[in-house]
């Protein structure tokens, strides 16, 4: 089941992107970065060829999508210079959708019907348009991002999180979506926080998310301080000074990377210091240092969650591993990490055909995926499993993934393992 801060996320995303939403859907000019549309191979020795559909050159820019992409690339070299699967080669396929519904579908085409790919890989897509044809097709498509409701919704389709819908045409349970309140209750339990700020634009999707956060926090016993901003004019230092006098203990936010910026420098210049300012996992990267640069005070604050083991975290052997194979990456983030899960997701049903004499085919692949076992990533991501349920729990066991950031340390786990820092938990219900 789709946590809140995962539909938050998705919402905040949507949120960041209306300020291009005039530019119109449009065939990006790298719609085929790999222009070939010979079908693969039959015989055993050929690659084994994935598709890795990525919103690389949509209106919101090149950086906000290619991290899952980036990991997941860098996991299939890593396999091959070690033999691939049973000496066969994993291609990657790469396409860009432009961020736009007729690109997407255009992908799809391309990828399930021409290329014949086995899987997708690390699908992140700003509008996944395509969802439905995947589906019909019995394509796995393994560890995407869930931008939007589409992994909540088909069936052969595996977000990177899990879910427990019934996944039958329609988003979670009839239209209904449901996720727990776990990160207002750890700030509580560990920061001792009783106030926290929600800070959104005045549009339909910001205040959306801003709505699904106040219940969140509400649910927990917090005092909740709305702050709404123009979207085209915010005024930040505005927002600064009621936080100031509101005392908030933490600030969440509906807003994009760059008016996080923003706001970080009008709290520094107000003198507004916080318990905690929650980000989310595509926030989750190395670039903290310059992004926040003009905000010290606001940056010490920066804490994020997810569901995913923090990609500093060296000690642990999948990161160690994955660390090793990205060293060439200018930056590091939370979701190329989890690219490199989806990858390895995908090695691993992959194997699970060699194993029982198959042939590495979807149908066999998604036998893999729809199986009872819960699937980590050897430790990357936190139990996932895609069990329907018949219907929506009323609470239910949640366990995350908290970091802070600390400069000349980057990103720093808190409370140890992410797998003992659970909670029993209501689940709020909410419209995708």
């Amino acid at each position: 089941m789709r946590r809140p801060r995962r539909a938050a996320e998705a919402l905040a995303l949507t949120a960041a992107l209306l300020a291009v939403a005039a530019c119109g859907s449009r065939l990006p000019e790298s719609a085929f970065e790999d222009g070939r549309t010979s079908r693969a191979p039959a015989d055993a020795s050929a690659p084994i060829r994935v598709g890795i559909i990525t919103s690389a050159t949509s209106p919101v820019g090149g950086a906000t999508f290619t991290d899952t992409r980036d990991g997941a690339r860098a996991y299939f070299a890593h396999l091959n210079a070690h033999g691939g699967i049973d000496g066969r080669r994993v291609e990657a396929l790469l396409c860009d959708d432009g961020g736009s519904g007729v690109g997407n579908n255009t992908c799809v085409h391309r990828l399930v019907d021409e290329e014949k790919v086995v899987a997708l890989v690390a699908t992140t897509s700003l509008d996944y348009a395509g969802a439905a044809r995947v589906s019909r097709a019995g394509v796995p498509d393994i560890g995407g991002q869930p931008i939007g409701p589409a992994y909540d919704t088909y069936p052969h389709l595996y977000g990177i999180y899990g879910s427990s819908a019934p996944r039958d045409g329609t988003p979670g349970w009839n239209g209904t979506l449901y996720g727990g309140t776990e990160v207002y209750r750890y700030f509580k339990r560990e920061k001792g926080a009783r106030t926290a700020a929600v800070v959104s634009y005045n549009q339909a999707a910001s205040a959306a998310y801003a709505r699904l956060v106040t219940r969140g926090l509400e649910a927990e016993g917090y005092k909740v301080v709305p702050e709404e901003v123009d979207f085209a004019l915010p005024n930040f230092r505005a927002v600064a000074a009621d936080l100031k006098s509101q005392k908030a203990d933490l600030v969440f936010d509906a807003i994009d990377a760059h008016g996080n910026a923003r706001l970080c420098e009008a709290m520094d210049r107000a003198g507004v210091r916080v318990t905690a300012k929650v980000t989310n996992v595509q926030n989750w990267s190395s670039t903290v240092a310059a992004d926040y640069k003009d905000a010290p005070h606001c940056r010490d604050s920066l804490w994020v969650t997810g569901s995913s083991r923090n990609y500093e975290d060296t000690g642990h052997p999948a990161v160690r591993a994955f660390r090793d194979g990205t060293e060439n990456l200018k930056t590091h983030s939370q979701w190329q990490l989890e690219g490199w899960a989806a990858a390895l997701w995908f090695t691993d049903a992959a194997r699970s055909c060699a194993a029982h004499g198959d042939g590495v085919t979807r149908a066999c692949v998604d036998r893999f995926m729809n199986r009872d076992e819960p699937y980590t990533a050897r430790g990357l991501l936190l139990p996932v499993t895609y069990r329907p349920l018949p219907e929506p729990p009323a609470t239910r066991r949640t366990c995350l993934s908290v970091a802070r950031w600390v400069d000349g340390r980057g990103w720093v786990t808190q409370n140890g393992d992410m797998t003992r820092t659970c909670f029993d938990v209501p689940q709020l219900a909410y419209q995708p």
